[in-house]
């Protein structure tokens, strides 16, 4: 049966309809298709990006979330010995050592552990190592055995020789301790090898030579002391009587900012290394402050980090970096320095 002129006109039109739709979606599918072969491409890239950065290359890791020996349950400080035992403590309120590639040695725990843990570790002069015992207001000095030798504190206040809540304790050339604390009072004291009292700086605020959260402390080969300033986002260095040698930082994600600097390492070859707890990565200064390089983006994959809180260096230069809220140690394998930005 013949069609009418109408009807052959209409079947015509839907026709060239659907042949437009057609058209429409094979288009889309091809640039879907190009996204996705743009996205594959770029890939291995971005994976290498998290795995090497201007700072060095991810090289391996080490330790898994738990509570037996050899795990992690929310790390938050790591210090390393002369023969590269890397002693480190967790939400369990244990102190734990470890080789340099992360093989259980030995633990021990602090002796209570009720109203909180430990937030600092350090290794003196001696040897021996030096637990902040954050909620008890004390400095804890073990031998590398774990026997407890030594107590510096245990009564909270501010008067001289009492503490707030105590994040770090390190030690000088001549046996002398700095401690730190924050809450109410923000301050460093400083004590004899005898644990004596000897003099204080700081107060909460930030200006100049105060705190907030003094969170890390280290010294240098000339009594310097290098403070991790956390909640002011910044570094300040001391001389061994508390004056003000110099400050820098401010708040960011850019290269040479800084987001809750939590830890810091001094480098054999005079650089500092910052561990950023807000911003999830590592940084290196030169002893200006100027940047040299970072390494970590946010994330749970190899290169990746989330809420570090601790880093150290080995003797062969490699960096351990606590990577708190994965439960685990990654390490590094620096590059050298950049130029400063």
């Amino acid at each position: 049966m013949r069609l009418s002129l109408i009807q052959q006109i209409g079947r015509q039109k839907t026709r060239e309809f659907f042949a437009t739709v057609a058209a429409r979606s094979m288009r889309r599918e091809r640039a879907s298709l190009a996204l996705a072969c743009f996205a594959l491409a770029l890939l291995p890239g971005c994976l290498q990006d998290a795995h090497r950065s201007s700072l060095g290359q991810f090289e391996e890791i080490w330790g898994t979330r738990g509570i037996s020996d050899g795990r992690f349950q929310k790390p938050r400080a790591m210090a390393v010995d002369r023969e590269d035992r890397i002693y480190v403590v967790d939400m369990t309120a244990r102190i734990q050592v470890f080789d340099r590639h992360g093989g259980f040695l030995r633990g021990w725990s602090t002796p209570d552990h009720e109203f909180g843990k430990p937030t600092g570790i350090s290794i003196g002069i001696d040897g021996r190592v030096l637990v902040a015992d954050t909620h008890y207001y004390r400095v804890l000095i073990y031998s590398p055995e774990g026997r407890l030798v030594q107590t510096i504190g245990g009564r909270k206040g501010e008067g001289p020789g009492e503490f707030g809540l105590v994040t770090d304790a390190v030690q000088d050339s001549q046996g002398n301790f700095y401690v730190a604390e924050y809450g109410e009072y923000d301050r460093i004291q400083k004590f004899s090898r005898a644990g004596e009292f000897l003099l204080q700086w700081g107060g909460h605020g930030s200006g100049p030579g105060q705190f907030l959260r003094p969170q890390n402390l280290t010294i240098d080969a000339d009594d310097r002391i290098w403070v991790a300033d956390a909640c002011n986002h910044r570094i300040q260095v001391f001389d061994s009587q508390g004056k003000l040698l110099r400050m820098w930082g401010t708040e960011g994600g850019a290269a040479g900012q800084l987001r809750y600097p939590y830890d810091l390492v001094l480098a054999p070859d005079g650089s500092l290394l910052v561990s950023e707890f807000g911003n999830h990565r590592i940084q290196r200064f030169d002893p200006a402050g100027r940047s040299l390089g970072t390494w970590g983006t946010h994330g749970r994959g190899e290169g990746q980090l989330f809420n570090p809180w601790a880093l150290v260096q080995d003797s062969a230069g490699r960096i351990h970096v606590l990577d708190t809220n994965n439960h685990r140690v990654q390490v590094v394998r620096p590059t050298r320095p950049r130029t400063p930005v």
